[in-house]
């Protein structure tokens, strides 16, 4: 039997691959904690090396992960409590808070693979990735009346930045009405950097924010500027002012904190009044995000958030006839 179970933790080690990543403390959902070398993590579980055994632990069971004692944490990836989709209708594919201070240069290289370029046939915006599978933000006008999408995602390599580009991209969820739109990433190999979003009571007014995007298609564009308020009023909808500069392909990027949450999606600027900058809030994302299934995108209806009546048609195929003046009766007159 003690054979058995060498051969099979043997097994196990061999299939989730032969590099070790650094010592880090898994939290549990249960209040549970352990420390050990992270094999491997992706959309579904984490396994973690305890030295004397490989655990597999199921990623919706993980709410935090953080550098253990010996080692640091993962550089390239937010907390990984993302899941894939539950029968139970429970899914929420983001994650919110978690994220670590750091400088925006170490923020950069930390989460600067998450921020991706959205392009279709009528133009080119920006986004972000939500979970390790694939799930994308980015503004609904970025890809209003379009149905043919492609992302392309910066891999960081030893020399920089390569662009990966990802042509199988589904629209999921739309919502015109607050300017946002849910995508996925279907031809993914391996999991994907992914950002948490903030929680907005912890956003305030003259806060530090760095925002990454693709202005005018200068890919990877990092801005930095302050919350000017957190709830500036346009037609009835909040949004963030910021003095962070937001440019024509800034569209559907994100907006970071100095933790690397997102804590709100750019949406708009003035072009020649520089300083006076919106970014839809977080927690709007997160309510759109966890309402998906009430804006899902439909293929008989693209990209509209309305939904017309087509008239009856006309019974009677024959021209129909002249139209007539009204015959008037001078005032007074009677029969």
């Amino acid at each position: 039997m003690s054979r058995v179970r060498i051969l099979v933790a043997a097994v196990l080690v061999a299939s989730v691959g032969a590099s070790a990543g650094p010592m880090e403390t898994v939290e549990l959902s249960g209040g549970q904690s352990l420390t050990g070398e992270v094999l491997k993590a992706d959309a579904s579980a984490l396994y973690v090396d305890l030295g004397v055994t490989v655990l597999r632990i199921p990623a919706d069971r993980v709410v935090r992960r953080a550098a253990g004692e010996t080692g640091e944490p993962e550089g390239d990836a937010a907390p990984a409590t993302a899941t894939l989709p539950a029968d139970d209708g429970a899914w929420r594919p983001y994650v919110i808070g978690g994220g670590r201070p750091a400088t925006i240069e170490e923020n950069v290289r930390r989460i600067g693979e998450a921020v991706i370029m959205v392009t279709s046939p009528g133009g080119q915006g920006s986004g972000f990735i939500i979970t390790p599978d694939g799930h994308c933000i980015t503004n609904y006008h970025v890809i209003a009346n379009e149905t043919k999408i492609k992302v392309t995602v910066f891999r960081q390599t030893d020399t920089g930045f390569e662009q990966k580009h990802y042509k199988k991209v589904r629209i999921l969820a739309l919502n015109p009405f607050c300017d946002l739109a849910l995508l996925k990433i279907d031809q993914a190999e391996d999991p994907f950097t992914f950002v948490p979003l903030a929680e907005m009571d912890t956003v305030e007014t003259g806060q530090t924010v760095f925002a990454i995007g693709n202005p005018l298609g200068l890919t990877r564009t990092v801005s930095q500027g302050i919350v000017s308020t957190t709830n500036r009023n346009f037609d009835g909808q909040l949004y963030i002012q910021t003095t962070t500069d937001i440019n024509p392909g800034n569209s559907g990027g994100p907006l970071f904190n100095l933790s690397g949450e997102v804590v709100g999606v750019t949406s708009m600027g003035y072009l020649f009044l520089g300083g006076l900058n919106f970014a839809i809030p977080s927690d709007v994302v997160a309510r759109f995000v966890a309402n998906r299934e009430a804006f899902a995108y439909d293929e008989d209806n693209p990209n509209s958030g309305y939904r017309y009546l087509q008239p009856a048609a006309r019974q009677d195929a024959a021209a129909p006839p002249p139209g007539r003046l009204p015959v008037l009766t001078p005032a007074g007159d009677k029969d």
